[in-house]
């Protein structure tokens, strides 16, 4: 007899997907398999490889899922400032708390060996979406501010203020913090932003 089908839409595709993440939740990436896949959905081994041709590009369509959440996150963020808000200090404060209100897509995201981006060119692009807001926050900043700046000085300042963010969300969600003591958490988030803004110029005042 037949397995009963356990797909969550009717949609094999956005099962696989949806499947996938479950089991890297609740077992860790490396018990990720199509096959595994296939077993908890209910359908035959072969299914899953009518949309995905290996694990990789399974994983890589997981990726690229977690990477425009994140993006549209940041964007939704964005938008509900008001025009006078500075717009790279929210975008800050949204990078942190999608980080920490979304553990398992984060850790996907920065903490993950990517599938060969020569291969999943959809993933990649949403990997850069969210960098170039962060650009694109700084270009506008140094329009503002009547500053030229160089295109290579750009990506610099948009390195160095991704790699603190993520080095203090890692900070946060990392069990010796609890073991520091360095007070709340959105106090301490706030005075990081706050030296990341003397660090670049303006980024502490609002």
């Amino acid at each position: 007899m037949a397995k009963a089908s356990k797909t969550r839409t009717g949609n094999l595709r956005e099962d696989c997907v949806a499947e996938a993440l479950s089991i890297i939740a609740t077992d860790g990436i490396d018990k990720l398999s199509l096959r595994e896949v296939a077993r908890r959905l209910g359908v035959s081994h072969q299914a899953p490889y009518k949309h995905y041709e290996s694990r990789d590009h399974l994983l890589a369509e997981v990726l690229k899922g977690a990477y425009s959440q994140f993006a549209t996150y940041l964007d939704s963020q964005l938008k509900k400032g008001s025009a006078n808000e500075n717009h790279l200090r929210a975008m800050g404060e949204a990078y942190i708390r999608y980080a920490m209100s979304h553990p398992l897509e984060y850790q996907l995201m920065f903490n993950t060996d990517l599938p060969d981006p020569s291969g999943h060119p959809d993933m990649l692009k949403q990997a850069h979406h969210a960098f170039d807001m962060l650009r694109d926050a700084l270009r506008s900043r140094a329009k503002t501010s009547q500053r030229p700046m160089a295109a290579k000085e750009i990506d610099h300042q948009a390195l160095f203020v991704w790699s603190t963010l993520h080095g203090f969300v890692s900070i946060m969600r990392s069990e010796v913090a609890a073991e520091l003591k360095i007070g709340p958490k959105q106090s301490a988030a706030t005075d990081v932003l706050s030296h990341i803004g003397r660090a670049i110029g303006d980024l502490s005042t609002k």
